[in-house]
Formats: structure tokens, sequence, C-alpha cells
């Protein structure tokens, strides 16, 4: 993935959420004109920091695929740009910081074993992140507090 912004992260989180998010309503969303969002979103898939953009079915969001937390322990001063990285990849649904051995914990999400592996080893090359822990959710019996 090559240098991804903020502004990039904000495109990339939107696009998350609804992948038909006009042009127009990203740039007033991001304060950026459309001239700029459009370069940069054709730049994200031209770098493949976006692979593609899709829709989920009812279906698809009643069973979501592979469900993993990940513990990211940080080397040096590197955080800030593992986060900016993490933020990045469509995959992380939430990235928390946090105290003791762990520098983040990162909620992922994947369509599948295959897919998930490809994530995990992507996060895995951020330059910074040192060592990482993988749990996969099995079942979820309470979703709010």
């Amino acid at each position: 993935m090559n240098n991804v912004d903020d502004l990039d992260n904000e495109l990339l989180s939107a696009l998350r959420h609804n992948a038909r998010i006009s042009v127009s309503s990203l740039a007033a969303m991001t304060g950026a004109s459309r001239a700029t969002v459009a370069t940069r979103i054709d730049r994200l898939v031209e770098n493949g920091t976006i692979a593609g953009f899709t829709i989920r079915t009812g279906h698809e969001t009643r069973s979501a695929g592979v469900r993993a937390i990940v513990m990211i322990e940080v080397h040096g001063k590197l955080a800030d740009k593992v986060a900016s990285q993490l933020r990045g990849l469509p995959q992380v649904r939430a990235l928390h910081s946090t105290n003791g051995k762990w520098d983040f914990v990162a909620e992922l999400e994947d369509r599948d074993l295959v897919s998930f592996d490809e994530t995990l080893r992507r996060i895995r090359l951020i330059d910074g992140i040192n060592t990482t822990e993988t749990n996969i959710l099995l079942k979820t019996s309470k979703t709010s507090f």
C-alpha cells in the first residue's frame, strides 16, 4: 500500500459503509474538491489499496464470514504510521489503541479463510509491526453494551 494519508482514510471509511456514495457526497463530507476525491479514488484503485467495489446482500450481512481480533505490538515509535496503514485496510472494521502488552487491537472481518489469511499476511508485512496475536471470533452472544 502506498502513502495513504488522512483524506484517503476518510474516503476508505466512507466507501466501506457505502460503496455507492457519490463523489459529490464524499467531497462534501471531506471538504476536498470533487476532482481531488475522484483522483484519490482512482489512485487507491490503481495502487491496489481498493481491490474492488461490492455490495453485501442481506444474507451476507447476517453471516459475517471470518471475524477476528488481532492484537498488535508496534516496534519503536512507528505507531502513527502503522495505525494509518491499518485504517486503510477495508477488512479492519475498528482499530483501538490500548495499554499493556499490545499497542493496538484491530477488529477484522473478511469473506472467507483464504482472504483472511491474505489480510493477516498484509498486516504482518506493515513496517513497524513487531508481533501480532490473532483470535478468530466463533460465536457472538451479545452485540451491544
